[in-house]
C-alpha cells in the first residue's frame, strides 16, 4: 500500500467567501460564475466594498479543498503548493493541518503575499471568484516532491495551475514524474474560463491523456467543441481513460474505460456552489483509492457535493464525512444507471 492515497499540486489560496445580491457584482462590473484573476489592489477594493456582507474564511484552491475532502474521508493526503511567510500564510498552514492535510510548506515558506480568493455567492447558489494568486502565482517545479508522487496512489493536478507559465511547467513535470512511477493522474479543467481561455495549455498539461479527469459538462462540450454530451464523451476518451463529467442539478455522469454511469442527483436546496466539484473529485478519488467499484465512488461524491452546496462555504464538518460514507454504503445502491 501506497503512503499517500493522493497528492494533489495547485494554487494555495485562502478563500474569503461572502453572501452578496446579484446588483453587488454588477455595480463593481464583476463578471458571474467564472473566476477572475485580479490584481491586488482590485481584491482590496472588493473586500473593502463587502464590509458588512455575512463572510467566512478557510484555507482554499481548488485542488486543496479537494484533497481536504479526501483527507476528511480517511485517506492520507499530501499538497504541493506555495504559500508566503505571512499572518495569511500562518493561517493557511493552521488550517490545511487541522483538516489532516501534510504539505511541503511545512517545510518553510518564501517572501512575499499569500494568495486570496474572494468568492462571492449569490441567492441563486452560484460562486463568483475574484482570485489574486500572489506567491502562488510562482507556483513551479521547487515545489514538487517526486519522491512523495512516487509514493502516492493518485496525482491530482488543479486546471488553474494554466494561468501560470511556471506552474503549467510544474503540472507537465508532475505528471511526467508520476508516470514513471507508475502512479495514476488525474486533473480538473476547474472553470469554463479555463478552458474557454488557455485551452491550449491545458493540452500541454494532458500531454497524452491521464487516468481520470473530472469536469462539469459547460467544460466538456467546451473542450470537445460538441453540441451534445453524448458526442462529448466519445470526444473526451482519447485524452482520457476515465471521467467523471458533473452536471449539478441533473446528476453526474462516470466513464470507468468501459461502461456509462448516470448518477442521479439529490433532492436538495442549494446554498453556495462553491467546492461542489472540488468535493466531488475528493470523494471520488478517496473512493477509487481504496477500491470501491465506479458506481459506488459516484453514489459517495454524489452525496458529498448534494452535502457541501447545502451550506455555506466550501467544505463539510469533519465529523460529516463519517455520516456520509456510513448513509452511502449501508443503504441500496439505487442512485445509479449503468449502460
Amino acid at each position: 500500500m501506497k503512503r499517500y492515497q493522493l497528492c494533489a499540486i495547485g494554487n494555495a489560496l485562502v478563500d474569503m467567501e461572502f453572501k452578496v445580491k446579484d446588483s453587488f457584482l454588477e455595480a463593481c462590473e464583476i463578471d458571474k460564475g467564472v473566476m477572475t484573476l485580479v490584481e491586488e489592489q482590485r481584491q482590496d477594493e472588493l473586500v473593502a466594498a463587502l464590509e458588512g456582507h455575512p463572510g467566512k474564511w478557510a484555507c482554499g484552491g481548488s485542488a486543496a479543498n479537494t484533497v481536504i475532502a479526501a483527507a476528511q474521508f480517511g485517506a492520507a493526503c499530501f499538497y504541493s503548493c506555495k504559500l508566503a511567510a505571512d499572518e495569511t500564510g500562518d493561517f493557511y498552514l493552521r488550517d490545511m493541518h487541522a483538516a489532516g492535510v501534510t504539505s511541503n510548506a511545512d517545510n518553510g515558506r518564501g517572501a512575499g503575499k499569500t494568495g486570496k480568493c474572494l468568492v462571492m455567492v449569490t441567492p441563486d447558489a452560484e460562486r463568483t471568484m475574484n482570485t489574486y494568486l500572489g506567491i502562488s502565482e510562482g507556483f513551479s517545479v521547487t515545489e514538487l516532491d517526486p519522491q512523495v508522487i512516487a509514493a502516492s496512489e493518485y496525482l491530482y493536478i488543479e486546471g488553474y495551475l494554466v494561468t501560470s507559465p511556471t506552474g503549467r511547467a510544474a503540472a507537465i513535470e508532475a505528471k511526467r514524474l508520476a508516470e514513471a512511477a507508475g502512479v495514476k493522474t488525474a486533473l480538473t479543467f476547474s472553470d469554463p474560463a479555463m478552458v474557454q481561455f488557455f485551452k491550449e495549455g491545458l493540452a500541454e498539461m494532458v500531454g497524452s491523456g491521464v487516468d481520470m479527469l473530472f469536469c462539469n459538462e459547460a467544460e466538456a462540450l467546451s473542450w470537445t467543441g460538441c453540441a451534445d454530451l453524448d458526442s462529448a464523451v466519445v470526444a473526451l476518451q482519447p485524452i482520457a481513460k476515465c471521467f467523471a463529467i458533473t452536471r449539478g442539478a441533473k446528476g453526474a455522469l462516470l466513464f470507468d474505460g468501459a461502461s456509462i454511469h448516470h448518477v442521479e442527483p439529490h433532492e436538495i436546496t442549494a446554498v453556495d456552489s462553491n467546492g461542489a466539484g472540488d468535493m466531488f473529485a475528493g470523494a471520488f478519488l478517496f473512493s477509487l483509492s481504496r477500491g470501491d467499484s465506479f458506481p459506488d465512488a459516484g453514489r459517495l461524491a454524489s452525496l458529498s457535493s448534494a452535502k457541501v452546496v447545502q451550506s455555506f462555504g466550501p467544505r463539510l464538518l469533519k465529523e460529516a464525512h463519517a455520516e456520509i460514507l456510513t448513509e452511502v454504503f449501508t443503504a441500496q445502491p439505487a442512485m445509479i444507471d449503468t449502460l
